[in-house]
């Protein structure tokens, strides 16, 4: 009889695209979570939470910056019912696409405009990269069917608030606001109709903060070589017909007013790119009269990302502060939100349009952003720890275990095996414990616990003199009544 091989055993590895993340990661997120909540909630914004799989059908084009369909996302197909094929089912590639399915499901029993705000994991089937994870946390408010602007100028507002609340100072981010219309206003006065040569102009508009006015100049026209040396086809435009773009993305200006007189001039008599320039005028006047200045919300028309999609003003959140990368280099850190107004979404369940408005901020990156500030990414102080030495008095321990607790005190006791106390010690300080509890028999005969200040002790140990030592002890004996009192106390002393 042949033998039977041998089942390989499984690798334990994290699929490609897909990280783990540990207790601080993870306490660290939930917090930055709950300061975003209270923002949203103080705007009025209800809480939403959408089922993590939506069908394929109400997902629509996945990924609104990418042209491929029906790739992008974790999609499968439900088994046929006789000789009906089932459904296709997808993980959701964001928050927008579910709240859009949500508003047109239950517009009845919604108010309107309907203010929500959602928060949790996305998934994007795509090839992973430095930093670029194929899940990862959203964190959304929209607002759905408020046609008037100021619904923008409040996301803008909000979003300023959010960043600050979370422990981004004023003066480390910009909230910068363009509009589509006034671009749809550029490429009417260029006379470029829906078509081909009308999206490459939008994609080569995209480029502008890789490659600058020079290498859009060059994209619109004949073409140019970039940085590998390799030649990129142009999109044929004459220096005369790609005048308007350039003049739209380089319209910044040192004051909105300014800006705003450089875009009109852009956008020369179309309709609707003053219409644009006039809704920006307006955000901008709405948020003035909240206080909401220039330092912290700009008019910008290069902001360019997400115009292919964005019907109305388009928005996003850049740090500005400086990091230094990998090999020494300073860089900027960059976007960490990104939003805008799209009034066709509801409108594919509906036929009918619905005004919406909404942003978006990348959970995942303003965490990486204040662990570069060193806002976050300390170690997170683990629990105190009752250690045991005598195993057939564990109900003692958990009585002072629970003491702690109901005082409100992170405390455990030690579960492994007690024979060693060395290890219990090796324990307590790889969970970062700041207090070990140690009752002997002889400590309970006396009726005291002995406390042990194990952040105090480490700083000791590596620097204190024999008098120092004396002078300053990390292990205090007290009565069992004030194990609590003295554990807090030690606690407040640390945290000083």
């Amino acid at each position: 009889m042949a033998k039977q091989k041998k089942q390989p055993r499984p690798k334990a590895e994290t699929p490609k695209g897909f990280r783990d993340y540990f207790g601080p990661e993870v306490t660290e997120r939930a917090e930055m979570l709950q300061q975003i909540a209270r923002v949203y909630h103080l705007y009025g914004f209800e809480a939403l939470e959408s089922s993590a799989v939506e069908t394929v059908e109400a997902l629509g084009k996945f990924l609104p910056d990418v042209d491929r369909p029906n790739e992008g996302v974790f999609a499968w197909q439900e088994d046929s019912e006789g000789d009906k094929p089932g459904d296709w089912l997808a993980l959701r590639y964001d928050l927008t696409a579910p709240l859009a399915r949500v508003y047109a499901q239950h517009r009845n029993d919604l108010p309107t405009p309907y203010r929500r705000y959602a928060m949790g994991p996305v998934w994007r089937n795509e090839k992973p990269g430095p930093g670029r994870f194929r899940q990862f946390y959203q964190c959304d408010a929209d607002t759905v069917g408020a046609p008037s602007v100021a619904a923008d100028a409040e996301i803008c507002a909000m979003l300023s608030d959010t960043l600050e609340q979370v422990g981004i100072p004023r003066g480390d981010y910009i909230v910068r606001v363009n509009n589509r219309k006034v671009l749809n206003g550029v490429l009417e006065v260029m006379g470029l109709e829906e078509g081909e040569q009308r999206d490459a102009v939008l994609r080569t508009i995209d480029k502008f903060d890789k490659v600058g006015e020079e290498g859009v100049r060059e994209l619109l026209g004949k073409g140019r070589l970039d940085a590998s040396g390799a030649y990129i086809d142009g999109v044929g435009l004459s220096d005369e017909q790609a005048g308007p773009v350039l003049a739209f993305l380089t319209s910044k200006s040192d004051s909105a007013a300014q800006t705003l007189d450089n875009l009109r001039d852009a956008v020369g008599d179309s309709a609707i790119g003053l219409e644009g320039v006039q809704e920006l005028e307006t955000i901008a006047e709405l948020l003035a009269a909240q206080g909401y200045g220039p330092d912290r919300v700009e008019i910008d028309p290069s902001v360019v990302r997400g115009l292919g999609y964005y019907t109305g003003p388009v928005f996003e959140a850049e740090l500005t502060f400086e990091i230094f990368d990998e090999k020494g280099r300073k860089r900027q850190f960059g976007s960490v939100a990104g939003g805008g107004r799209y009034d066709d979404l509801v409108k594919r369940f509906t036929g009918q349009a619905v005004p919406a408005t909404g942003v978006s901020i990348g959970v995942d990156r303003l965490l990486a952003a204040l662990c570069e500030k060193g806002r976050i990414g300390g170690a997170v102080e683990g629990p105190v720890v009752v250690t045991v030495m005598d195993r057939d008095r564990m109900a003692d321990y958990q009585d002072m275990v629970g003491e702690l607790r109901r005082a409100g005190i992170r405390a455990e006791v030690y579960l492994g095996n007690p024979k060693n106390f060395g290890n219990q010690m090796k324990y307590a300080d790889r969970r970062g414990s700041p207090i070990a509890v140690i009752e002997g028999g002889d400590e309970k005969e006396r009726g005291v616990v002995q406390i042990k200040d194990l952040i105090l002790g480490a700083k000791i140990a590596e620097n204190a003199t024999l008098e120092e030592w004396k002078e300053r002890p990390s292990q205090f004996e007290v009565p069992r009544a004030q194990l609590v009192e003295k554990v807090r106390e030690i606690l407040d002393g640390q945290g000083s």
